[in-house]
């Protein structure tokens, strides 16, 4: 998953392809967009090709407890 900016990709592709395209994203509940950043990093995967190292995304749940398991900040503190 993106975090951050993104990068615009434009590109063409035979209409046949395109309509593929967005039926693999349809039946997978995804964007265009997002099918093809699954479709690249699955074939990175498969071919040994090293991503970017990306931070991990926090969840909205891991976020609540990291805030729940603060400890008050006193004046001291600040």
């Amino acid at each position: 998953m993106a975090t951050g900016k993104t990068a615009i990709l434009s590109l063409r592709i035979e209409p046949g392809l395109k309509e593929a395209l967005r039926a693999a994203a349809e039946q997978e509940h995804r964007s265009i967009a997002n099918m093809v950043e699954v479709m690249i990093r699955e074939y990175c995967g498969r071919n040994s090709v090293v991503l970017p190292e990306q931070p991990a995304p926090v969840s909205s749940n891991q976020s609540r407890l990291a805030n729940e398991t603060k400890s008050p900040r006193t004046k001291k503190d600040a």
